[in-house]
């Protein structure tokens, strides 16, 4: 018995990958929306196995299917492969195992024994092949042209389905930014911060709270202007990012307001990570205009402990510790419960 074929790789796979990234969908649970498209490909084509899948660098990867118990397929031996190879024709093989390409791929040689394979390309607006929507048997058949018209068709819906569902993330995602920095803004930070209260209620965990305002940033305002502002807010919400550990989040509340949900970190934790944040806050910063201005920070600090019974009641000890912070000129970062922190 011949062997199958090398899996074929298309020329513009760098871009392929990166278009399939783009609709933030691999590894996602099931969604209404494809199931019901994988139902409807199931029964109108009269196949005991339908799948919405999306080819990764290694996987081919299912968002919905009926009849197969796997989430997905090794490259190598997904009929997909093939399939998106060619981006604006479906691929059908009537019988895999008098094709050449497909008589000793497990899938055929082994069981489940596949002998049908019909399948759509998944194409996006620029050309790039994402997936396909397939259906699959163990019985050689033959498949109509009004049969491949409508699998072309399912192919349609489903993109609709994929652009919806990422005009949806960017819409959620756009209610959530900060339109200025770019960082989250306060709906994400209460957002996060009660899930974060919840969590430690539960589970004990602690976790803490920065509150931060910016010292200086008047006299900027005032100086050079509100142009002048916006750039230094947007620099300072950089080096903020770049000082934050990988999980916390970083918001800005308004104005020169900003604030941290610091996953997994105590009071230790969190005076180490304020000190990080006032040095990359303090340094110069160049305006687009070429002049040189400085603003410092102010950091409120809470953790949570047992006796935190609301986040309204932790966000009131790191809004104390803030205003203590500001009556410090050498040391502008507090704990809430303790001595300023050196």
């Amino acid at each position: 018995m011949s062997q199958p074929t090398d899996c074929p790789i298309p020329d513009n796979e760098p871009q392929r990958l990166e278009a399939v990234r783009a609709f933030e969908i691999l590894d996602t649970a099931p969604e209404l929306d494809f199931d019901a498209l994988t139902r409807v490909a199931a029964y109108a084509l009269g196949a005991p196995i339908a799948v919405v899948a999306l080819m990764d660098s290694d996987r081919l990867w299912f968002k919905s299917k009926i009849g197969l118990d796997v989430p997905q397929l090794d490259r190598q031996v997904a009929f997909c492969a093939h399939a998106i190879m060619r981006p604006r024709e479906p691929l059908v093989v009537p019988d895999l195992l008098a094709d050449v390409r497909f008589a000793a791929n497990p899938l055929v040689a082994q069981a489940p024994h596949l002998r049908f394979y019909a399948g759509a390309p998944l194409v996006d607006a620029a050309g790039h092949a994402l997936g396909t929507v397939a259906v699959l048997d163990a019985q050689a058949r033959e498949f109509t042209a009004a049969q491949r018209d409508a699998l072309c068709d399912l192919s349609t819906m489903v993109m609709t389905a994929l652009h919806s569902r990422r005009r949806a993330l960017d819409l959620e995602r756009l209610a959530l930014t900060d339109h200025l920095t770019g960082i989250a803004n306060r709906s994400q930070f209460d957002k996060v911060l009660a899930a974060e209260m919840r969590h430690a209620m539960r589970a004990g965990e602690v976790f803490s709270v920065l509150c931060m305002d910016l010292d200086g940033f008047k006299d900027v305002n005032d100086g050079f202007g509100h142009a002048a502002g916006d750039e230094v807010l947007c620099e300072v919400a950089r080096r903020m990012s770049q000082a934050v550990r990988l999980g916390d989040l970083l918001a800005r509340l308004g104005g020169d307001e900003f604030a941290v949900v610091m996953r997994h970190g105590g009071p230790d934790d969190a005076a180490v990570l304020a000190q990080r944040i006032a040095r990359a806050v303090q340094a110069p910063i160049t305006l687009s205009t070429g002049d040189t201005v400085g603003v410092g920070v102010s950091i409120g600090m809470a953790s949570y402990t047992d006796s935190v019974s609301s986040v309204s009641a932790l966000l009131g000890q790191a809004d104390q510790a803030l205003y203590q912070a500001k009556r410090h000129n050498e040391r502008r970062w507090k704990m809430f419960v303790g001595a300023p922190l050196r």
